[in-house]
């Protein structure tokens, strides 16, 4: 199988009339592009603009049109107001260990003994484990409360009950046919759900039964004698769950994170500043979120225990959290050691494969299942095909992790191959599964079979979108400091990017090894460039090119300087 090395430009969107975005930008006082960066982005009118812009936290809307949250909010006032011990039982990835530390600090601060237990990746698998709930049991806690998992929890659902624990779920996975049976379901993509936004993270779910709970508290006179916590405090937390989990920012999301980000950035809690001095991150963004410090917090679920990063966010004592932050950053370097390892062993295998199959599907026994949903998305990368890779030990039913592309819903396609597999939950573009070594064969056949009956072969073509046409003139620092209020940029909301043609290169270089460095000229216009890992392609850059870029500000020596960070190019036929 070969790499794909050609991708579509297209429009992100059907381009809206001139005179439509024209009225934006003047009812906005923004520029036109800015205005048509938002109109491509489902922003119409000025009243959605403004909203876009300022996302406050007090449009966000109404916890109780989440299902079953007002069952959830009076079980935990109850278990506040006789003393109940609380468990919470967290996923190991950053969303989890988030909203983990989230309603563990909330509740201790609203006067609840709370226990936390984060299943290990290794021993017990996904979601709600059977080993936490019976240790939950015995350190005399009545309420059990998931984060970012048990929707699919069946059994553990009915362990709980047999033990005696009431439960209650919040999850934002797609949920099964059959729902396991608990006190309340709190999920936004249940039937019944009249939440407004569907894509919250986990760690967003739990954000907003705090909020309903603490309404209820108010309302019913709790804190009359005792402080009222300020949620807001808790956004840096929401933030980082809800980024490193790649779910849509826009909507609920991007309200969330953008009031989240500054907490970040300002460094209030005490492991942030730990994990932003391993990570060398000195301005928080979106962007330094997903790349920088949600992998060293994953990084503990992936190779060892999930625990640490919760211990991490909920420490105050530099003498303990200096340390862990300086163990999860070399944990991360292992991880980035055995994912480079296993992606060197899966582009191997596939090198040997037919070209013209629509999936990849590879099982090894030398994988670490903690890193193989990082290395399916490389493979996303590299041949644009839905990729399922499988870690096998044993005789034990093999752990996998599948990436999507766009065009190919993977929940959906797993419920069509369910007779081959053990387990599977998730979403759209990220699922996880359970299968035992002898389907994997017939599985690799349904699955390609889905595949092939969803799927045309345009749809194996990658897409690169951008917002329009335009010529280098337009560009200025004012232009892209209002785009920069666009933030954060991410799934759901891309950094705008544009695309020049008939840019005439001048004195391409290698950076770095990896890099290349060069200038464009449009009619009279010149433009420093930066091309991210293509230094391969140092020799197509000569003559006239057409450019698909993000515009960019760059800081060198306290200076402020225009960059366009190209993404691709194409030489210009003669």
């Amino acid at each position: 199988m070969q790499p794909v090395v050609f991708r579509k430009w297209q429009l992100r969107s059907a381009l809206p009339l001139s005179e439509n975005s024209t009225q934006l930008a003047t009812e906005l006082n923004l520029y036109p592009l800015t205005a048509q960066v938002l109109m491509l982005r489902g922003v119409t009118d000025a009243g959605q603009g403004r909203d876009f812009l300022e996302a406050k936290l007090t449009s966000l809307p109404d916890p109780d049109l989440l299902p079953d949250m007002t069952i959830a909010c009076a079980r935990l006032e109850q278990a506040l107001l006789t003393g109940e011990k609380i468990a919470i039982h967290g996923d190991y990835d950053v969303d989890g260990i988030s909203g983990c530390v989230l309603l563990v600090e909330t509740l201790r601060q609203l006067g609840a003994e709370v226990e936390y237990q984060i299943p290990l990746r290794s021993k017990d698998g996904y979601g709600l484990a059977a080993d936490a709930i019976k240790k939950s049991q015995q350190q005399g806690c009545k309420l059990l409360i998931s984060v970012d998992c048990g929707v699919s929890a069946i059994a553990e659902a009915e362990l709980t009950e047999d033990l005696g624990l009431d439960l209650i779920i919040t999850d934002h996975h797609q949920p099964p046919d059959k729902l396991p049976q608990c006190l309340a379901l709190v999920n936004p993509h249940l039937p019944q759900s009249k939440f407004p936004w569907a894509e919250l993270s986990g760690v967003g779910v739990a954000f907003f039964l705090l909020i309903g709970l603490r309404r209820r508290l108010r309302e019913n006179g709790y804190f009359t004698d005792r402080p009222e916590p300020d949620l807001r405090q808790g956004l840096d937390l929401v933030a980082l769950g809800t980024i490193a989990d790649i779910v849509p920012l826009g909507g609920v999301n991007r309200t969330l994170v953008r009031n989240g980000l500054a907490l970040l950035d300002n460094g209030v809690r005490p492991g942030v500043v730990a994990l932003k001095r391993v990570a060398d991150v000195d301005k928080v963004t979106s962007g330094t979120v997903g790349f920088r410090l949600a992998p060293r917090l994953n990084a503990a679920g992936r190779l060892e225990d999930a625990t640490l990063g919760v211990q991490l966010l909920l420490g105050d004592d530099p003498q303990d959290i200096d340390p862990l932050a300086d163990l999860l950053d070399s944990l991360n370097r292992e991880r980035q050691a055995i994912e480079q390892q296993t992606l060197t062993e899966a582009i191997a295998m596939l090198e040997q494969q037919q070209s013209d199959s629509f999936t990849i599907v590879l099982a090894s026994e030398n994988w670490h299942s903690g890193v193989i949903g990082i290395v399916a998305s490389r493979l996303v990368e590299r041949y644009h095909r839905p990729t399922v890779l499988i870690a096998l030990e044993g005789g034990l039913p093999g752990k996998g992790s599948a990436r999507s592309i766009s065009s190919f819903h993977l929940y959906q396609a797993f419920q069509e191959c369910a007779d081959e597999l053990e387990g599977f939950g998730g979403h759209a573009m990220a699922a996880g599964l359970s299968i035992n070594r002898e389907n994997i064969a017939s599985f690799r056949v349904v699955f390609e079979g889905v595949a092939r009956s969803k799927l045309k072969n345009r749809d194996l073509l990658p897409i690169l979108s951008h917002d329009g046409e335009i010529q280098l003139e337009v560009l200025s620092l004012e232009l892209l400091k209002e785009l920069d209020r666009l933030n954060p940029f991410g799934a759901g909301n891309p950094q705008p990017a544009f695309v020049s043609r008939n840019c005439r290169v001048f004195s391409p270089r290698v950076l770095a090894e990896k890099h290349v460095k060069f200038y464009v000229e449009q009619k009279g216009r010149r433009c420093d460039c930066i091309a991210f890992g293509q230094a391969e392609r140092l020799d197509e850059l000569n003559g006239e090119v057409d450019l698909h870029f993000r515009p960019s500000i760059n800081q060198w020596r306290g200076k402020d300087s225009l960059q366009l960070q190209v993404t691709d190019f194409r030489a210009v036929k003669s």
